[in-house]
């Protein structure tokens, strides 16, 4: 009898230790949903930018679990191929957790969406300073190109004019000299006729004095 209750317990035990393994085995149950926010509802993705989606997660299981990261991808939506451009495709977001030191993957939104290009605004500073900085760069290049394949030309010396004498009579009066091609002609014409008047006047006066000094000689030659 105690050798029959000794088989009996160790066989009981051994079921209790299949089944604790058979639990930790299982994998645990944990709710994932993944929805974009009520003023996206048709699911655009705008490219190049930021977009919002809500991501629920919920352990229904008795155990632990830990997150380990949130990911996604995008696919074609027949072939599945992974791709990067814009147009319908489909988006898989899926999370990774991990319950006693095994990891599990569950997927949290697996459906297509629409990729969009963002609305062109005047006003976009990111866009301005984008093509501010190609442009920069571009004739930078440019002008590189420029220095290093087209052929500079030489630089002419410049002659210094020589200093020509001046032409022209020079009058000297008691501040210095001055040149006549510099005076307006109707000055020039006036001081040449005073200058001319007053010669006939001291001709004219040397004339008398020698007609004077005649008419003397021959008074006084009567005389004697």
């Amino acid at each position: 009898m105690r050798l029959f209750g000794f088989i009996l317990g160790a066989v009981a035990f051994s079921q209790l230790a299949l089944a604790s393994e058979e639990v930790d085995t299982t994998e645990p149950v944990v709710l994932a949903v993944a929805a974009f926010p009520e003023d996206n509802a048709f699911g655009h993705v705008v490219n190049g930018e930021r977009n919002r989606i809500f991501l629920t997660i919920e352990n229904q299981s008795d155990r632990n679990v830990t997150l380990k990261n949130i990911a996604g991808s995008f696919h074609h939506p027949e072939t599945n191929a992974l791709v990067k451009n814009t147009g319908d495709l489909r988006l898989n977001i899926w999370l990774e957790h991990t319950a006693d030191d095994k990891t599990y993957r569950v997927t949290a939104y697996d459906s297509v969406v629409t990729i969009v290009e963002p609305e062109v605004s005047w006003f976009d500073l990111k866009m301005w300073s984008t093509y501010l900085i190609v442009g920069a760069l571009l004739s930078g290049l440019g002008y590189y190109a420029y220095l290093t394949f087209v052929p500079q030309p030489k630089q002419r010396k410049r002659r210094v004019p020589q200093v020509s004498e001046p032409i022209g009579t020079v009058t000297a009066t008691g501040a210095g000299g001055y040149q006549e091609e510099w005076i307006p002609e109707h000055h020039l014409k006036k001081s040449k006729t005073r200058k001319s008047k007053s010669g006939a006047a001291t001709s004219g006066e040397e004339t008398s004095g020698t007609e004077l000094s005649g008419t003397e000689g021959r008074r006084r030659k009567g005389r004697k």
